[in-house]
């Protein structure tokens, strides 16, 4: 039986797919069988398998680390968006349609069902799976038709670690701020919270960290420093930061 975790954010650009790599290569240094797994990704970047089927390259790059081929069941679902409000729709590799975002989430169930299928392949040839949310499971407005954070947690009994972006500033805010927002029946998945791309003197957070642990019941598991990695981003939130003055 596979071991499963999963990493969610406080939003996007907060470091999730390269923890989820970080995670990945560790656990193969370790002699474990390990695969990467995002049910549904949105990024114009994206990468074509050894088959010619087409995928996210977050998942891409998680499969290297793993040191196994990218595999279409590790993202089945991808959305790349074309403009004007509508988005190109791939389900295992292949290209189903084009459409805007409220006929995607119409399609939700069926991408559900597709994704959890994929991830039932998965597990059956891996000592662990890492899995990879999306922007934020305390989205609200999203949480119905979610086929990609909680939902997809819960169905693959996963331990959720909830990473925040310590470099925007807010970070204990926005993690209790998404603990609060994430469905009761789902808060006892969260199992940790990581705090990200931490600069300076690790003792001076150390304070807040207690106190927030005094009132949230998920601890504080760890606090990652920053490091400038040459990693293509997939997130619009991340591209500003790299243009050129």
């Amino acid at each position: 039986m596979s071991n499963i975790i999963m990493f969610q954010g406080t939003g996007s650009g907060v470091g999730k797919s390269v923890l989820a790599a970080g995670f990945c290569r560790l656990l193969k240094n370790r002699g474990f069988r390990v695969l990467p797994f995002k049910s549904q990704n949105m990024a114009l970047n994206s990468g074509v398998t050894p088959e010619g089927l087409e995928m996210g390259r977050a998942q891409i790059v998680q499969a290297e680390a793993c040191g196994v081929l990218p595999d279409v069941r590790m993202n089945p679902i991808l959305l790349k968006p074309q403009g004007a409000g509508v988005s190109q729709l791939i389900c295992m590799g292949n290209v189903v349609s084009t459409c805007s975002a409220q006929e995607y989430y119409m399609l939700s169930e069926n991408n559900f069902r597709i994704a959890k299928q994929a991830f039932d392949s998965l597990k059956t040839e891996a000592d662990w799976i890492v899995m990879e949310g999306a922007g934020s499971p305390a989205e609200i407005n999203l949480q119905a038709t979610d086929i990609v954070n909680m939902r997809m947690a819960e169905y693959a009994e996963a331990k959720v670690m909830l990473i925040g972006d310590i470099d925007r500033g807010g970070v204990f805010a926005w993690l209790k701020g998404t603990y609060d927002l994430i469905q009761t029946k789902h808060q006892s998945l969260l199992h940790g919270m990581l705090i990200n791309k931490f600069r300076g003197d690790v003792s001076l957070l150390e304070p807040g960290i207690k106190q927030f642990n005094e009132i949230v019941p998920v601890p504080v598991l760890g606090v990652i420093p920053w490091r400038d990695m040459l990693l293509e981003d997939e997130d619009s939130q991340n591209l500003q930061s790299k243009i050129d003055p």
